[in-house]
């Protein structure tokens, strides 16, 4: 039953197909504490015609579904069973005075060793919707992730007609080899790191690859149902546009937040974002069969999987029908029409149609006030190659990424219990800069020094402070989408452009009124993005982008918000099983 949760505890979900539907039970009204015990163990699985010994939660791949509602407690047991140090993130969890649960390693905890379990304990306040879980380490979260599903608190409707039926589809990617030797020897040679085999939906790579077949994502559906596809990006390196073949979607809701409801035949999804959409079916048997494909939206110079991962949707057959099993795989298949593989400007008016619903019963609360602003370039860069050795990266360098020409030097030991202990020395400075210390032409013609400066360098906000930024790409080894995740909040996507942000013009027509409410977003490619939000979470929180290689390469960094006055504005102390380094 998905993530072995103790026999007392009442699970949400149950799959009862080859998908996960959503069926609620009884329960009481006041939020629940549930239980739910991860095994980190190491399981064979094959796609592709390759045989491999991944790392895998309860030797399910993707893992088990999280499911809970509105108000409830989570205590999640994760054991260590592999040889690799793991951390969890529940990604999009606001952590509400519960940082020691965020799971950023060398962050807010250090990595559970081998042999070890950690306790995660938190509690979801005032979020409801589709959210996921991954693995925060190196790069585990290839195939450590699962589907987070928050329902409403019990007697509480969706802002929608209910669906009939609810389906987690979780996009990843598979590779024939060990993601972890993929990065390891991209760090040794300072270059770009091998991509992918093949995408998946359900861990599922589909028809559209050799030897794979079997391995397809099948939805079944009945004539005029409507259903909710809780949709996921959980792949580690690429943005990705998703259609059905001759259906139409209508999104509902954005990362764990309602929206202004928009019909759209094409989806953008970047890494560790989620989109729920209504998929209403045909009214009648279509005698055919519809391809939901994904592939890459893909913006930046490197090479990257240019594959495109199907699964297939299937009406169910009337019932007396005289169709038998050997006319169904006669019927016609139709496959969908994705955009280009650079469509920016898809992309541009796709985020655009995001709104918040901005109702009384779910209200956007936009800050009106700004009490300090950032400007932050976001890009790529380079680093000097090692003593006696050769490097792969542009002019014989090593690639390198960073946020105001700072790349990330993670820590050995974790950011949030040096700040709560006050022993920040030697493993941190708050003396990250607030705008680029060199002005440039951000998307002009890149400049010829392209070497970054490498530092653990930190943001220190005061509880409630109200914070607008400013990220801009830039053109730095070429213009590239970087979608950019901030761990405890959600915040507001003011505005948004191309070239280079002009802070004379652009914020006159800044959207405070109902804009899109996110954890992760889409910094534009040769373009620039404003967020603004409430620091009112004291912790250390992660920013970074989620595409995978330029996290590892320093593109991240961290905000340090303080505790407030009051008793329940302060970060409770760590919990006793805290892992050490």
């Amino acid at each position: 039953m998905g993530a072995s949760p103790r026999p007392s505890t009442a699970l949400l979900g149950a799959f009862l197909s080859s998908f996960a539907i959503i069926c609620l039970y009884p329960e009481p009204v006041l939020g629940i504490t549930r239980h739910y015990k991860f095994d980190i163990k190491l399981q064979n699985f094959t796609r592709l015609c390759h045989k491999k010994s991944i790392v895998s939660v309860n030797g399910q791949f993707p893992g088990p579904r999280i499911a809970a509602r509105e108000g409830d407690q989570l205590l999640i047991k994760v054991v260590n069973h592999v040889p690799n140090n793991i951390s969890i993130h529940w990604h999009g969890i606001r952590q509400l005075r519960s940082g020691w649960a965020d799971g950023p390693a060398y962050v807010t905890q250090c990595p559970i060793q081998t042999g070890r379990s950690y306790l995660y304990n938190f509690t979801i306040l005032g979020q409801r919707g589709t959210l996921f879980w991954h693995a925060h380490i190196s790069w585990l979260r290839a195939t450590v992730y699962g589907p987070l599903i928050i329902l409403p608190k019990l007697g509480v409707t969706y802002p929608f007609a209910k669906p009939y039926k609810e389906v987690p589809i979780i996009f990843g990617e598979w590779f024939n080899t060990d993601p972890e030797a993929i990065i390891s020897q991209a760090f040794q040679t300072g270059g770009g790191p091998n991509v992918s085999d093949a995408y998946t939906i359900n861990g599922l790579p589909g028809p559209l690859y050799n030897c794979s077949a079997e391995d397809t994502f099948k939805l079944k559906v009945k004539p005029g149902k409507t259903y909710l596809l809780r949709l996921i990006n959980a792949a580690l390196n690429d943005e990705l546009f998703f259609s059905i073949a001759n259906h139409t979607l209508t999104v509902v809701e954005a990362d764990a937040v309602y929206v202004k409801p928009f019909e759209t035949e094409i989806i953008l999804i970047a890494p560790g974002q989620t989109t729920n959409v209504l998929l209403k079916a045909k009214p009648r048997y279509p005698n055919a069969t519809f391809f939901m494909t994904a592939r890459p939206y893909v913006t930046g110079q490197g090479t990257f999987d240019n594959s495109t991962v199907a699964g297939i949707l299937e009406y169910e057959l009337p019932p007396n029908s005289l169709h038998s099993s050997i006319s169904i795989k006669k019927l016609s298949l139709f496959k969908p029409v994705l955009p280009a593989l650079n469509d920016t400007s898809f992309t541009a008016n796709f985020a655009s149609k995001l709104r918040s619903l901005a109702s009384d019963q779910f209200p956007a609360n936009v800050p009106q006030k700004v009490d300090k602003q950032f400007f932050f370039t976001v890009g790529l860069g380079t680093s000097p190659c090692q003593q006696n050795q050769t490097c792969q990266g542009p002019n014989g360098t090593m690639f390198a990424a960073s946020i105001n020409n700072v790349s990330f030097a993670m820590p050995t030991t974790a950011l949030l219990q040096a700040h709560f202990f006050g022993q920040s020395k030697g493993v941190y400075t708050a003396d990250f800069p607030s705008d680029p210390i060199i002005p440039f032409n951000y998307t002009g013609p890149p400049p010829n020094n392209t070497m970054v400066n490498n530092g653990t360098k930190l943001v220190v906000l005061p509880f409630n402070t109200s914070v607008e930024l400013i990220m801009q790409d830039t053109s730095m080894l070429g213009a590239e989408s970087h979608p950019l995740h901030l761990h405890g909040f959600n915040f507001f996507i003011v505005g948004q452009g191309f070239g280079n942000f002009d802070p004379n013009k652009d914020p006159k027509n800044f959207n405070l009124v109902d804009p899109a409410e996110r954890n992760t977003v889409g910094v534009p490619s040769g373009g620039w993005v404003a967020i603004r939000f409430l620091a009112d979470n004291p912790g250390v929180w992660f920013m970074h982008c989620h595409l995978e290689v330029h996290t590892s390469w320093g593109l991240k960094m961290a905000w340090i918000v303080l505790d407030g006055k009051l008793p329940n504005q302060k970060l409770l102390p760590p919990p006793a099983d805290l892992p050490k380094c």
